[in-house]
């Protein structure tokens, strides 16, 4: 492979401002600002409407950003979806975790198309049943995983499926905080009724994402799971400490620490890890082993779903052992931008989702199968509903 190989073409596409897409909010809080904000840039979106589950709070998001002449006075999102008025092309669903499933079920039912935010749901389940209504519907689904679009990441998986590995057959992959657990914005985040999955939710989907999609996103077949919650669970918290609210404590009722050991289609072991919290500066580099090289993806420090440095290939060359330093790929456009972008494109010119919901079910798959498994005590086979 030369240089060549390793470089990302990052040309901006030009965008025909003519042809608008009309575009509403389902949930208005934190996550909900990254989306605005890079909605605003695009020039051919009208934001039009919004519904949060807190009365006022649709209304404040928009005055904040700015954002005038949107619809706000529903009571709740399927009130929005109701409004013929306002002629949408799409949403984008920002709530909490367990209010993931049932809004996209009924925007797909509408016809509309999706942009949901990351995890797909909380369980395979729910994850089946907005996949019926997107079957049903036709419409576009995409699931908000923006690491995707990351050159580094299409690097990742060009290696992969170029055969310089050979057969892969093993996987190290996970990511971390020391100290972590998102709690400035308050509890939605750590609450069980609202968050359902904590760290394996938020920042492992990420990482299973990244050595999933680069081998072709093979169908878990069994895993054997574990989830604790030391950190979440003790007042003495740092970070608990620092914003002056132990009693977040109490309330935590999700993970804050994952592991999992995964048997994937092909004879592939995935060994996972993922962290909110942990006396450790990183659980390990992720490792993607085959027969003829392997390759190494160094940590980051605060796991967000980005690569720590320079990938190293580890390989063969005339019999000897050698190794190639992947430099790293630095990106003109923002990861978060280009979510927003690439989802808009695939509604103007009807084409297939950027991050498509068939991927994402076996990411999701796995997350709940670590769940289950954790609380039964042992290794579960993988059991995936028929669409």
């Amino acid at each position: 492979m030369g240089l060549d190989d390793f470089k990302e073409n990052q040309e901006k596409k030009v965008v025909d401002a003519s042809k608008k897409v009309r575009i509403a909010f389902i949930g208005c809080g934190w996550i909900a600002g990254s989306h605005i904000k890079a909605l605003l840039k695009q020039p051919d979106v009208e934001i039009v409407a919004g519904a949060d589950l807190i009365p006022g709070k649709a209304k404040a998001f928009f005055e904040k950003y700015g954002v005038e002449n949107v619809k706000t006075d529903y009571a709740s999102h399927k009130e929005l979806l109701a409004d013929k008025s306002l002629k949408l092309d799409a949403v984008t669903i920002c709530t909490y975790n367990r209010q993931h499933a049932q809004p996209a079920i009924d925007a797909l039912n509408a016809g509309l198309n999706v942009l949901l935010e990351k995890p797909f749901t909380v369980t395979t389940e729910e994850a089946v049943e907005v996949m019926r209504a997107e079957k049903k519907s036709g419409k576009i689904l995409s699931i908000g995983f923006q690491p995707r679009m990351d050159a580094n990441m299409k690097m990742i998986k060009k290696i992969c499926q170029s055969g310089e590995l050979g057969q892969i057959y093993y996987i190290q992959t996970g990511g971390g905080r020391r100290r972590g657990i998102p709690t400035p914005f308050g509890t939605t985040f750590i609450e069980d009724e609202t968050a359902g999955l904590g760290a394996l939710g938020d920042i492992g989907c990420y990482s299973l994402d990244m050595v999933l999609n680069a081998i072709g996103y093979p169908k878990p077949l069994t895993v054997s799971g574990y989830k604790s919650a030391f950190f979440g669970t003790d007042p003495n918290y740092s970070n608990y400490v620092k914003i002056g609210h132990p009693e977040y404590a109490a309330k935590f009722g999700v993970d804050d620490f994952a592991a999992a050991f995964i048997r994937l289609e092909g004879g592939i072991i995935l060994d996972f890890r993922i962290a909110w919290a942990m006396n450790l500066d990183t659980p390990g580099d992720t490792i993607i082993m085959g027969t003829k090289g392997s390759l190494r993806i160094p940590s980051t420090e605060c796991w967000n779903g980005t690569v720590g440095g320079p990938m190293v290939l580890y390989h063969e060359v005339c019999g000897e052992q050698t190794q190639t330093e992947i430099p790293i790929i630095t990106m003109k456009e923002n990861l978060f931008d280009l979510k927003i972008r690439t989802f808009l494109d695939a509604i103007k010119e009807n084409g297939t989702a950027p991050v498509p919901s068939s991927q994402i079910l076996y990411n999701q798959a796995i997350i709940d199968g670590i769940a289950k498994s954790a609380a039964v005590g042992r290794e579960i086979e993988i059991e995936i509903p028929e669409i």
